[in-house]
């Protein structure tokens, strides 16, 4: 069994654990115009933590200077909080991992630092925002970034469970960290999905999202070395699914389908029934489209047993990668407090949609809860979380299977016969690392005899970079007007897993890690884990980057027939990594 022993937060309506459960009680929403952002927006309602930088490094005792990123700061109180709640001091990490989900990263820095002319500036580097958190908290054991956009932290829930159930380590702390920064802003602002009106999630005015900025972060260990070490569970985490929608790199399908299935087989996971969930906290963004395609995923899995539902983001915003733990957090507090949080601001019923909690129910008894975290590309992740209770499965450490390597491919190694055919259409609208990416992953499934592997999970360390800096590039020569929506779409990380599985209509587990040099060992990881718990039998894993035109894919499986090699440990892992890098 994986237990909860320890959260921090920071949030809009609240800078601790304690001030959001209080917030969340009295019905208060940090939605409000913008404070710190320096944009010409000024009059757009956000969800602000209500904290400078230079007061949150004061209360970190740390310096904040031009290079410091909001994002690390908002991270560290939060990463702190969570420790000091599970009681693990600083010399007591190399133990411990740390999964932390991120798409701007330092975004806040590098847009102020960067120049048209000069393309030496670290765009939006995830891995090394990450590594700096950890660095004002201690050395912990194992560290990588997960950023599959407003997903990414909920995703970190699922690498941290498998960390777990493999025995590689007994804790881990899970979450994630985003701040406001003007490319973030004007990126959703872009796409036209910014409400200059407080968001109404569910209602039938909607008329789009406010964003907003926090962190928050879990500490999650085994029962047994929770016991052990006498430290008070407050939950389990009984139940995760991942499934990708396939179906366009922002917009959700009309059915829900990636909702649909990631509900399904959380549900599946933690050995219940639709029935027995008794809260749902939705990814309820207020876009007339998310809260249509959800409202349809949540009937197709619920029916008439359809329990309350309510999104939290007319509270805090949509603080993007953050959101899926600052949710997961509001979850375990709705159980501890016993209440089921309103949905702000609703009045007016969508046409085949749902209801949600119009008014706070106080004195609930919660025995399991269900959080839904949906990002760009389709990227939908749930995850349960229950009651601890005698009835509680043992924690039972299942044999691991061995992993074989049965294709690997790099994209200058293809011959030109052998390139598969993209069309024109979609090729016109490709950047050259995802056409590397697309072209490399086809040919190692060609080669492998799969159509549709059972998951599609990439490194990046940085991503579409190219995009990046065009729409930078866009904000620094023409300022905060017309920009164009499409750079920013294929900015984040996980555009190439997304670009795959929608190419190759596959609805499988679908991830994306961003950490420098080790965003190819992060990924090779999560695949081997997964097959190697028997959770899976195939995985299309990459290394795909813009900067030294990398592309090599790997088809990692259960079977040996046909295998190139055999991994079998995390230290065969590393090997076949450094193989790769050099």
């Amino acid at each position: 069994m994986i237990v909860v022993t320890g959260t921090g937060i920071v949030s809009a309506i609240g800078t601790n654990t304690s001030e959001v459960a209080n917030a969340l009680l009295e019905d208060v929403s940090g939605i409000a115009p913008v404070n710190f952002l320096q944009t010409q927006h000024r009059q757009m309602p956000v969800g602000e933590v209500k904290l400078s930088n230079e007061q949150l490094a004061q209360r970190l005792g740390i310096v904040s200077t031009g290079n410091t990123s909001r994002t690390m700061l908002l991270g560290t109180l939060a990463l702190r909080e969570a420790l000091a709640m599970a009681g693990i001091k600083g010399d007591e990490l190399e133990g411990v991992a740390l999964v932390s989900g991120t798409t701007v990263a330092d975004m806040d820095c590098a847009e102020q630092r960067f120049d048209p002319r000069n393309d030496h500036v670290a765009l939006g580097d995830c891995g090394r925002s990450t590594e700096d958190m950890a660095q004002h908290v201690g050395r912990f054991g194992f560290v990588t970034t997960c950023s599959t956009a407003c997903s990414s932290a909920a995703n970190a829930f699922i690498l941290g469970a498998n960390l777990l159930r493999s025995g590689r380590f007994k804790q881990v702390v899970v979450g994630g960290t985003e701040c406001l920064s003007r490319f973030h802003f004007n990126g959703f602002r872009s796409l036209m999905i910014l409400d200059g009106e407080p968001c109404r999630p569910f209602d039938a005015t909607r008329a789009g999202l406010n964003l907003g900025e926090g962190a928050a972060f879990v500490v999650l260990e085994t029962a047994e070395h929770a016991a052990q070490r006498g430290a008070k569970a407050m939950a389990q985490l009984s139940g995760w699914g991942n499934a990708c929608d396939a179906f366009h790199q922002t917009a959700s399908s009309d059915d829900g389908i990636g909702a649909v299935l990631s509900m399904r087989q959380a549900l599946q996971r933690a050995g219940l029934k639709p029935a027995d969930i008794q809260y749902v906290n939705a990814h309820g963004t207020g876009t007339p489209n998310n809260d249509a395609s959800e409202s349809e995923a949540l009937h197709r899995v619920f029916g008439e047993t359809m329990p309350p539902v309510s999104s939290t983001k007319s509270r805090t915003g949509h603080t993007t990668s953050a959101s899926g733990s600052i949710e997961a957090v509001i979850c375990l507090l709705a159980m501890r407090h016993g209440f089921i949080p309103s949905n702000l601001n609703w009045h007016h019923a969508m046409d085949k949609g749902i209801v949600p909690v119009a008014k706070t129910l106080r004195q609930q008894q919660l025995q399991h809860v269900l959080c839904n975290s949906f990002g760009f590309g389709g990227n939908d992740t749930s995850l349960v979380f229950s009651a601890l209770s005698a009835s509680s499965k043992p924690w039972s450490q299942q044999p691991l299977r061995p992993v074989y390597v049965k294709t690997m491919v790099t994209f200058g190694d293809i011959p030109e016969a052998e390139l598969p055919r993209i069309p024109p259409l979609v090729a016109r609208r490709l950047s050259g690392v995802l056409k590397r990416a697309l072209l490399t992953s086809l040919v190692a499934l060609q080669r492998s005899g799969i159509q549709q592997p059972q998951a599609i999970i990439t490194g990046t360390a940085m991503g579409c970079v190219v995009e990046t800096e065009k729409f930078l590039t866009e904000l620094a020569t023409d300022g905060e007007g017309s920009l164009k929506p499409t750079n920013f779409i294929h900015s984040t990380h996980n555009t190439i897993s997304s670009l795959i599985a929608i190419h190759t209509h596959c609805h499988s587990y679908n991830s994306t890690y961003a950490h420098g040099q080790r965003s190819l060992e992060s990924a090779l990881t999560d695949a081997w884990l997964q097959i190697a718990l028997g959770d899976l039998n195939s995985a299309l894993v990459g290394l795909h980057d813009e900067a030294d035109q990398k592309a090599v894919s790997f088809v990692l499986t259960n079977e040996p027939e046909g295998a190139v090699c055999t991994l079998h440990s995390l230290d065969d892992l590393q090997k076949l990594c450094c193989a790769c890098l050099h």
